[in-house]
């Protein structure tokens, strides 16, 4: 299975790209979309819309996968990244991919074992699950990836239940 990660923002989307294969995850591709803060807020999402899709195009993944938002302070920044969310949903939508979204403590729980975990923890569980030489560089990347390895074993467990009957 290949799974496209994406940790939506307006300044910067990150986004990874997983192969799940029986009980072993590697990272195909990882990074992040930057968009200029000079630019217009729909020039920015066309950019990301654009890269995200070239992304899809080029890897043909099975899945998008991203982290359910939650922001308890700052509406401004809310608005700002739904738009984001938006944006990506509406291109999975037209590229027939289906999307799944977990909680940020569901994406935790699966990388570290601990939904209180703090950024360094996820990025150090990310590179041991699949093998990078070091921690995935931006943070935003090792978010994306941290949610596909969420998918995969969220994925095994899914087969694991139906299997049950």
């Amino acid at each position: 299975m290949l799974i496209l990660g994406v940790d939506p923002g307006t300044a910067t989307t990150g986004y990874g790209i997983v192969k799940k294969e029986g009980d072993r995850a590697r990272a195909v591709s990882f990074g992040a979309i930057v968009t200029r803060p000079e630019d217009s807020s729909a020039d920015r999402l066309m950019v990301i819309y654009n890269e995200l899709g070239r992304l899809i195009d080029l890897y043909r993944p099975e899945v998008l996968v991203a982290e359910r938002l939650f922001f308890a302070k700052n509406v401004t920044t809310a608005f700002s990244v739904g738009r984001t969310v938006g944006v990506v949903q509406l291109l999975a939508a037209q590229r027939g991919l289906p999307t799944v979204e977990y909680t940020p403590m569901e994406v935790k729980q699966a990388v570290v074992g601990y939904g209180g975990a703090d950024k360094k923890q996820v990025q150090y569980m990310v590179q041991q699950i699949l093998g990078l030489s070091e921690p995935p560089k931006p943070d935003d990347a090792a978010d994306a990836l941290a949610v596909c390895i969420c998918h995969a074993h969220s994925d095994k467990m899914r087969r694991a239940m139906s299997d049950r009957g």
